[in-house]
C-alpha cells in the first residue's frame, strides 16, 4: 500500500514538473526500500538518498513531502499533523549567517529534508570564528534523533572526505541509505 502511495506521489510530482513519468526497475527498487524503511521498526531515524545528478532523488523527497501533507498523519503526543520542511544545503549556510535564531529553529524542526548536501561551503567566517553550519546542524539533529532526509550527489566515501569521519559515522548510524544508480531522467 505504501509503495502505491509513493509511486502516485512521484507521478504527481513529475507531472507538476511537466515531464513524462518513467517507471523502471530502479525506481521500483528505490520506492520499495523507502516503503520498507517507513513501515518497519528501525533504529534509523533518517534517510540518505544518494547518487548522480538527475536520477530522481529530489523528486522522491518532494513527493514524500506532498504525501505527508496529503495524508495528514498526526503526532500522537502533540496532535498536530506531521509536515516536513525542505531546505537546500546552501540555504542552511546563508540562514546561519543572516538569522541564527531561525537557524536554531531549523535545527530543531521535527521533520527536515536537506536537498543537495555537498554543494554548500563547508565553513564560513563569523567575526573571525570558523563556523560549519551544516555540520553543526547535522550534529544537533543526530543528538536529538530528529527525522532527517538528505539528498546528495556524493558517494559515502566522498561524504567521509568532505565532512570527516565523525559526521560520516553518525550519518551511517542515523540514515537508511537508498542508492540511485540509474541514468539521469533529464537525458531521456
Amino acid at each position: 500500500m505504501v509503495e502505491t502511495y509513493l509511486i502516485g506521489a512521484i507521478q504527481a510530482e513529475v507531472r507538476f514538473r511537466q515531464r513524462n513519468f518513467v517507471s523502471n526497475d530502479s525506481l521500483k527498487e528505490q520506492v520499495h526500500k523507502m516503503a520498507i524503511w517507513l513501515t518497519n521498526d528501525s533504529s534509523k531515524f533518517g534517510m540518505l538518498l544518494c547518487g548522480g545528478c538527475g536520477n530522481g532523488k529530489s523528486t522522491m523527497m518532494n513527493a514524500f513531502q506532498h504525501l505527508l501533507n496529503l495524508l495528514q498523519i498526526q503526532n500522537p503526543i502533540t496532535r498536530t499533523s506531521y509536515g516536513m520542511r525542505i531546505i537546500d544545503a546552501k540555504s542552511i549556510v546563508y540562514l546561519y549567517k543572516s538569522n541564527i535564531n531561525n537557524w536554531n529553529n531549523l535545527a530543531k524542526t521535527e521533520m527536515l529534508a536537506i536537498d543537495v548536501l555537498g554543494i554548500e561551503p563547508l565553513e564560513l567566517l563569523d567575526y573571525g570564528n570558523v563556523i560549519s553550519p551544516v555540520i553543526d546542524l547535522l550534529t544537533k539533529r543526530y543528538e536529538e534523533q530528529l527525522f532527517t532526509v538528505i539528498t546528495t550527489n556524493l558517494t559515502p566515501p566522498e561524504i567521509s572526505a568532505r565532512y570527516g569521519e565523525r559526521i560520516a559515522d553518525r550519518l551511517r548510524e542515523m540514515m537508511e541509505k537508498i542508492s540511485f544508480t540509474n541514468e539521469s531522467y533529464r537525458s531521456l
